[in-house]
């Protein structure tokens, strides 16, 4: 049976917005605040109330995501004040970390935290409710990926890369700065739920080569750990899951750039004739280089098979993917497949230069945001790539939602230069070598409009080296097994 779905908006249609009131239970009446602050377009949320009901706070975020502003709303009185305010000319925190999107107050009732990444890294603050000059709580180059109070509001618990860019552990800190103490030990990643009465730690911890699994640990630094659960079958422990290497690429830029290499398990050719290839991550802000298990567990283990067949395979977090900081993120702004394309284009290379890799025998492959990558790489990296396969590619960003796209390449409407720039489907007569593209035909998330017009515009072109194979029940994210297996 057909059915429709009700698509989502563009980038550049009318999106709604949101205001922040103050209710009184008493008599009903309604108060909206924070809507003379910023002086553009833009939402408001509100999110604390002091626990002496003293104030209230609200995160105000302009239409451009180029301002963020914490205002402090007085009770009962309802006057506002902006007590701190960030700026970015590219876009403020969006993706971002979680903690830059929240705020809240302390114990007291007058002091106000909130994330920023206002120093280039995501961190924590506190600032006077009554307003004054903002304190950080934790500093440096490194990211505060999560934080929680403790009940007695005296400590902050972190979840952060505070190590390198390949570790997260649990640290603590005083609420309002000082001393910060690493809990956790393992390499790897830990996410940890700290009991009701602070004994205890509940810890979801996994490696490289294996699925994260429950543990618990006593509330204190460098106790062990001991593990409680054990999801895998014995069949597949039985699998050489190995960890790959962490290596640094050398970008053009004279940026080292990360990238996991899964060394060629079977020597098939000599060096200087070896096959390699790229995979590239999806979600634009995302990291996949690090030491813990990855959520691309199915090319994991996909690239496990490549290796065995004499791939040398890498796997790179190209510019704007996530626990690099402000300045990574922001790299590719107003040109997605600008310098992120780079660092896959410096992959390569490297691969022919330090792995023995020939220089015509190199695919790559990616999903999503690392389909749209493909397709920049087989369009305009001309001689590169002998063969990409793109995986539910967006061709076309203003045909993209508005939320991520409207933040990094501002509306077509008003940045049409960008969007064209960025965008596969204007760039299509440049393939060379082989290209297969592979999409689900209710895919509500990158829609399968856009593969439709990319199809339409290389049969114009009267290309003839590329595929196209559809999936009649698949969405954004496969669901059945024989999907993916029909795919890969």
């Amino acid at each position: 049976y057909i059915g429709v779905n009700n698509g989502r908006t563009y980038v550049g249609d009318k999106q709604a917005t949101s205001r922040a009131a103050i209710l009184e239970v008493a008599t009903g009446k309604v108060t909206f605040v924070g809507d003379s602050i910023g002086g553009k377009e833009k939402s408001v949320a509100g999110l604390d109330v002091s626990p002496t009901s003293g104030h209230a706070l609200l995160r105000v975020e302009t239409r451009d995501d180029e301002y963020r502003y914490w205002v402090v709303v007085d009770l009962p009185t309802l006057a506002e004040r902006v007590v701190a305010q960030d700026h970015d000319s590219a876009w403020i925190g969006f993706p971002g970390p979680a903690i830059p999107n929240q705020g809240g107050f302390l114990q007291d009732g007058e002091t106000v935290w909130f994330g920023s990444e206002r120093t280039g890294w995501a961190h924590l603050y506190t600032v006077p409710a009554a307003g004054g000059d903002a304190t950080p709580v934790t500093s440096g180059q490194w990211e505060v990926l999560g934080a929680d109070l403790s009940p007695d509001g005296k400590t902050w618990y972190l979840t952060a890369n505070k190590e390198n860019f390949a570790e997260v552990h649990l640290y603590t800190v005083p609420a309002r700065g000082g001393t910060i103490t690493k809990v956790t030990d393992p390499v790897g990643r830990q996410d940890a739920t700290v009991s009701p009465d602070g004994k205890w730690l509940a810890i979801s911890h996994s490696v490289a080569n294996h699925p994260p699994e429950l543990y618990v640990q006593q509330n204190r630094a460098g106790r062990p750990m001991r593990k409680i659960t054990e999801s895998t079958t014995e069949e597949w422990r039985r699998g050489p899951w190995i960890k790959p290497e962490i290596v640094m690429i050398p970008a053009r830029d004279g940026v080292q750039v990360p990238a996991r290499l899964y060394r060629p398990t079977a020597n098939v050719a000599p060096a200087g004739q070896r096959p390699g290839v790229i995979f590239v991550h999806g979600a634009g802000y995302a990291q996949n280089v690090h030491n813990w298990w990855s959520s691309y567990y199915r090319e994991y283990m996909f690239d496990h098979l490549l290796a065995s067949k004499g791939y040398a395979v890498l796997d790179i977090d190209y510019r704007g993917s996530a626990g690099h900081g402000r300045d990574w993120r922001v790299a590719i702004y107003r040109h997605m497949g600008g310098k992120d394309l780079d660092d896959q284009v410096d992959g390569a290379k490297w691969l022919v230069h330090d792995m023995g890799v020939d220089s015509t025998r190199i695919g790559i492959f990616g999903g999503s945001y690392g389909g749209f990558m493909t397709l920049m790489a087989m369009f305009t990296a001309p001689g590169i790539f002998k063969a990409g396969a793109a995986l539910r590619p967006v061709t076309d960003w203003a045909y993209y939602n508005d939320g991520y796209t409207s933040a990094i390449l501002n509306d077509p409407q008003d940045d049409s230069v960008a969007h064209r720039v960025s965008s596969p489907i204007f760039h299509a007569e440049g393939l060379q070598g082989r290209l297969l593209i592979c999409h689900g035909l209710v895919d509500d998330n990158v829609l399968f409009y856009d593969t439709a017009r990319l199809t339409q515009r290389l049969i114009e072109l009267g290309k003839d080296n590329w595929q196209v194979a559809f999936y009649p029940v698949e969405r954004h994210g496969f669901t059945e097994i024989s999907s993916w297996r029909d795919e890969y």
